[in-house]
């Protein structure tokens, strides 16, 4: 199959007096994300999307929050590891699109900065990779500020194959 679609979903919870890492950006936060490594949900969504898409299974399988090899990892390197999984299955890179999902912070003002961090990572212009940010209307445990979730979907083709 020339081109593949893949989807990505990741959650965390929030906390007091931790980092809010986002696109491997760093924004000033009174909570910041639970998590074996640093939480950074758009970028777990990213990797599961693209794991998912060449069939290589997910974040988990490969980064296990139970190893200490994987404890406070920078998630800009899990996706570099993601990206030379998929490129070593012959895979590269259309688009990706995604969505975060939060109360605060506001994260419209970081989105040009992390679009540079991802597309430096994977090798992409900040043109194929939209992040679009909305709020859970006050609802759940999004809207109670508990926690924050991403979603990304990922387009890969394998130039090598044809119809």
């Amino acid at each position: 199959m020339q081109f593949r679609i893949g989807f990505g979903f990741d959650v965390h919870r929030l906390d007091d007096n931790l980092p809010f890492i986002l696109g491997g950006v760093t924004i000033p936060s009174a909570k910041g994300m639970v998590a074996h490594s640093d939480g950074d949900v758009l970028l777990h969504a990213i990797c599961d999307a693209m794991l998912g898409a060449a069939n290589l299974g997910d974040i988990g399988t490969h980064f296990p929050d139970s190893s200490k090899e994987y404890k406070n990892i920078s998630s800009l390197l899990l996706l570099k590891k993601t990206h030379e999984l998929i490129k070593a299955n012959g895979y590269s890179i259309s688009n990706i699109d995604s969505t975060v999902v939060v109360e605060k912070p506001k994260i419209m003002p970081y989105i040009a900065a992390m679009q540079n961090n991802i597309a430096q990572n994977l090798n992409l212009t900040t043109h194929q990779i939209s992040i679009k940010a909305t709020t859970n209307e006050k609802l759940g445990f999004i809207g109670k500020e508990e926690g924050i979730t991403a979603y990304a979907v990922i387009l890969l083709f394998n130039p090598n194959i044809s119809f």
